[in-house]
């Protein structure tokens, strides 16, 4: 998702672009020891060099961004590593692909997101034509009670059933058009032969709620706050990456490892 500056972030971007392409010696002075008239004419030379070279104001803006990105991906791994037991090995949470793969990709899903539906073939098409790739599913329903109860019925459903009926589960609900009703997640869980009543009483069970509550409470230690949310290795990425992307990174992981 693109994010547009509003006018005042605009204004301190330039600013501080302008100000690192100065020369050291051009930065020394204080705008604040000039006269008001020497204040106008400054502006006025500002403004005019600005309107004859436009380019310099997207330069300042790409020259921020790329700084704060840099520093946003260093502290990301810092929160990865401090995470890490919860995020790569919490016990309970669906592990597929290839269990030894020589990257871990872990998914931040909720199944009512336009967004996840949109990257659930893609993310398969990834893990199945890599082949190398370990991959977890974090149960992160944040968008109504409708969220909350499809990943109620898949959680009951890996503690009753295991990995393969989570799995096959898990694709159900991300494709699934309309609320997901009692009637309909029985119907669904009979179609896959299931113990339907079994999967249905574990929903309420306390530790499905744990499950949830300690996902969410990790999700926000890694300042996650939307769906889809990644982290592929030690790198986080907060929303909708398309399958190209993904591959660049995976690839540019293993080149750096």
């Amino acid at each position: 998702m693109l994010t547009r500056l509003t006018r005042p972030a605009a204004a301190l971007t330039l600013a501080a672009g302008l100000a690192a392409a100065l020369p050291a010696t051009a930065q020394d002075f204080d705008i604040s020891d000039m006269t008001p008239e020497q204040r106008e004419a400054f502006g006025a030379q500002v403004r005019d060099y600005l309107l004859e070279n436009p380019q310099v104001i997207m330069e300042a803006v790409n020259a921020l961004e790329n700084r704060q990105a840099e520093q946003q991906a260093v502290a990301d791994q810092q929160i990865v590593a401090d995470n890490a037991d919860a995020l790569f090995r919490d016990g309970f949470s669906y592990v597929g692909g290839n269990p030894d793969g020589d990257i871990t990709i872990i998914e931040f899903s909720d199944y009512r997101c336009g967004y996840c539906r949109r990257a659930f073939p893609e993310v398969e098409e990834l893990i199945e034509s890599d082949g190398n790739i370990r991959f977890i599913m974090k149960e992160f329903p944040i968008l109504g009670e409708d969220s909350v109860t499809s990943s109620r019925f898949a959680i009951a459903t890996l503690m009753e059933e295991g990995d393969e009926a989570y799995k096959a589960v898990h694709d159900a609900l991300i494709t699934l058009e309309g609320e997901p009703s009692e009637q309909v997640l029985r119907r669904l869980a009979d179609t896959l032969g299931l113990d339907t009543e079994a999967i249905i009483a574990r929903m309420s069970d306390e530790e499905v709620t744990r499950r949830i509550q300690e996902t969410r409470e990790l999700a926000t230690r890694l300042q996650i706050n939307g769906t889809p949310s990644f982290v592929f290795g030690d790198q986080m990425l907060r929303g909708y990456v398309p399958l190209d992307g993904m591959r660049q990174l995976v690839e540019q992981i293993r080149s750096e490892g």
